[in-house]
C-alpha cells in the first residue's frame, strides 16, 4: 500500500501581512467551547430519552454494590466484566443521587457519565491535533462525534464502553505525544490497561495504539525503549486482575468455583452468537440497522474514511482502529452487543475529519474562486444530507419523554406498598436500586433473569413464583420470557394493580395471585 504523507503546512499558520497582527484562537478555547455545546445537548432531557435499558440498571447495581461494600454484584459472583468500570461509576454516581435524591437511579447515573463524555470529546480534539490535523479539522472531528444523533442517544446511557473509550483515547494521545518522553509511553500502556479493565472488548484495538507509538517514535533512537515502556505500563497495571484471580485460586476453570479464563471462554467462544450481519434475520443485522436508523452519515462515511486513511501515514493508527472494529462487526456467528457502537463512533469521527483534512490540504486549489466553489459544495452537501438528518435526531433527544413510566412506577413502589421491607418484588434492573432506596431488602428485590438462571436466587424461593409478592412488568421483561418459565408464570398468575405509560412501553405493577394459580 502506498503511503500518503500529510503535508507539513497543515500545521503551519499563515504568515501575517506586514504591519498586521493576527491572534490565533487557542486550542483549549475551541475544544472547551465545543465540548460545552455538546454537553448541553447531552444533558438536555437526559432523563427522558432514550428509554432506560436493563444493561444500564445492571451496571448501576454493580456500582451500588461497590459503594456499599457488598462485593461486585447483587447476584451470584463470577468473573463478568472487569470491575474497574463499575468502580469508576461508583466514584461518579454518588454525587447526583445525593444532590437530587428524588430522581430515579438511572437518571442520576446518566448525569454521572457527563464528565466521562466531556473528557472523551476533549481527547478526540487532542488526538486529532497530535495526528497532524489543523484546529478546524480537530473541531470537525469533535463535532462529527458529538452532534451525531447516535452519540446523543448512546452517549447519554450508562455503558462501561464509555469509560474504555475515554482511556483508550488517552492512550492514543500519550502515544502521539510530541515530546516523546519514555514516561509518556509508559503512561500510554497504563491508560490502555485501564481501558481494558474498564471494558475488556476494547483490547482489540491495542495494535492501533502500538502503531501510533511505533510511528511517533520513528525518528528517535529510543524506539525499543518506547515499546518496552508501553508494555511495562500495560503489564504492571493490567496484571492486577489476573493476579487477583490467581490469589483466589480462580484463574483456571475447575470444579465448584468460577474462573477468569472460564469467563473469557464464555465471552469469546461459548456465548451464543447474534448471527452474521449479512443474514437479514440475524440479531446483528437488526442491530446494525437500528444504528443506521439514528445516523447513516457517521457510520457509512466513517467506515469509508477509515479504509481510506489507512493510506495516510499519520492517520493510519486511526484507520487501523476503524478497520479492526469493522472486521469484528463483520465476523460471522459472533456476538454483537448493543453498545459496541459506543467504541466505534469516536474513531469513525476522527477518520472522517482526517480524510476531509487530507483532501482539502492536498487538493487545495491555487485560485481563490476554486476554493470558494469547494467550500460551497461542502456546505451544500452538509445542508442537504447531514443537517436535516441530525436535526431530527437531536429534536428527538431533547423532546421525547420515554422514561416517564419508569419514574411513575418507582414512585408507586416507594409510596403505595405498605411493607416494603417484608415484600419480595421482581423487577428489571432499571428499578433495582430505586426499590432498594425505597426500603426493600436487597435480597428480596430480584432481577427477573435470575429467577430461572441463578441457582442461588432460586434457593431463596422454595415455592417458586408463589414466594413473590409483586412483579413489575416492563418491555424488557415481557420481551424475554422465552426460557424463563418462572417469569412467565409470574406474569400469568398476577393482576395489574397500577399501570403507567401506553402500548408496548407501559410499565405494570402486578400483584401475584398466590391462591388462584392459572
Amino acid at each position: 500500500m502506498s503511503t500518503i504523507e500529510l503535508p507539513a503546512r497543515i500545521n503551519a499558520s499563515p504568515r501575517p501581512a506586514p504591519g498586521k497582527k493576527t491572534r490565533s484562537v487557542p486550542d483549549w478555547l475551541i475544544a472547551g467551547g465545543l465540548t460545552v455545546l455538546v454537553l448541553i445537548l447531552l444533558a438536555w432531557n437526559i432523563d427522558g430519552f432514550p428509554t432506560a435499558s436493563d444493561d444500564e440498571g445492571t451496571y448501576l447495581a454493580q456500582a451500588w454494590a461497590v459503594q456499599e461494600g457488598r462485593g461486585l454484584a447483587h447476584y451470584t459472583y463470577w468473573y463478568d466484566h472487569p470491575p474497574l468500570g463499575w468502580i469508576q461509576l461508583a466514584a461518579l454516581s454518588w454525587l447526583p443521587q445525593l444532590l437530587v435524591p428524588s430522581m430515579i437511579a438511572v437518571t442520576a447515573g446518566r448525569i454521572a457519565m457527563l464528565p466521562v463524555q466531556a473528557a472523551t470529546l476533549l481527547l478526540i480534539y487532542l488526538v486529532s491535533r497530535r495526528s497532524g490535523m489543523p484546529k478546524w479539522g480537530a473541531a470537525l472531528a469533535l463535532l462529527a462525534c458529538g452532534l451525531s444523533p447516535l452519540y446523543l442517544t448512546m452517549g447519554r446511557q450508562i455503558y462501561l464502553d464509555s469509560f474504555a473509550v475515554m482511556w483508550i483515547l488517552g492512550a492514543f494521545a500519550l502515544a502521539l505525544s510530541t515530546r516523546r518522553h519514555l514516561w509518556h509511553y509508559a503512561a500510554a500502556g497504563a491508560a490502555a490497561a485501564i481501558a481494558v479493565l474498564s471494558k475488556e472488548t476494547i483490547v482489540i484495538i491495542l495494535p492501533a495504539v502500538l502503531l501510533a507509538l511505533w510511528q511517533n517514535s520513528a525518528r528517535t533512537s529510543t524506539r525499543p525503549w518506547a515499546v518496552g515502556s508501553f508494555f511495562t505500563g500495560l503489564v504492571l497495571v493490567g496484571g492486577f486482575y489476573p493476579l487477583y484471580a490467581v490469589l483466589r485460586g480462580e484463574l483456571f476453570p475447575g470444579a465448584d468455583h468460577v474462573s477468569l479464563i472460564g469467563a473469557w471462554q464464555f465471552q469469546l467462544m461459548s456465548r451464543s452468537g447474534s448471527g452474521s450481519v449479512f443474514d437479514s434475520s440475524s440479531g446483528t443485522n437488526a442491530l446494525i440497522h437500528s444504528w443506521l436508523y439514528y445516523d447513516q452519515v457517521i457510520l457509512i462515511g466513517g467506515l469509508v474514511a477509515a479504509m481510506l486513511t489507512l493510506a495516510v501515514r499519520r492517520l493510519r493508527p486511526i484507520g487501523l482502529a476503524g478497520a479492526i472494529f469493522t472486521l469484528v462487526a463483520l465476523r460471522p456467528g459472533g456476538y454483537m452487543p448493543a453498545m459496541y457502537v459506543v467504541q466505534v463512533l469516536p474513531f469513525f469521527a476522527l477518520a472522517l475529519a482526517g480524510l476531509i483534512v487530507t483532501a482539502v490540504t492536498r487538493l487545495e486549489p491555487r485560485r481563490d474562486w476554486w476554493r470558494a466553489v469547494a467550500v460551497g459544495v461542502f456546505v451544500a452537501v452538509a445542508l442537504t444530507f447531514v443537517v436535516p438528518r441530525w436535526y431530527v435526531g437531536a429534536e428527538r433527544a431533547v423532546t421525547n419523554e420515554d422514561n416517564a413510566p419508569y419514574a411513575q412506577a418507582a414512585e408507586y413502589l416507594d409510596t403505595r406498598i405498605a411493607d416494603p421491607a417484608g415484600t419480595t418484588v421482581v423487577v428489571d434492573d432499571v428499578l433495582w436500586i430505586d426499590c432498594v432506596d425505597a426500603g426493600y431488602q436487597p435480597d428480596q428485590v430480584l432481577w427477573f433473569y435470575k429467577l430461572d438462571l441463578d441457582s442461588a436466587v432460586a434457593e431463596r424461593l422454595p415455592n417458586g413464583w408463589r414466594d413473590v409478592d409483586y412483579v413489575v412488568s416492563s418491555p424488557a421483561m415481557r420481551d424475554n420470557t422465552s426460557g424463563l418459565p418462572t417469569v412467565a408464570a409470574l406474569l400469568t398468575n398476577s393482576t395489574v394493580v397500577a399501570e403507567f405509560g401506553e402500548s408496548e412501553g407501559r410499565i405494570e405493577i402486578r400483584k401475584v395471585d398466590k391462591e388462584n394459580a392459572r
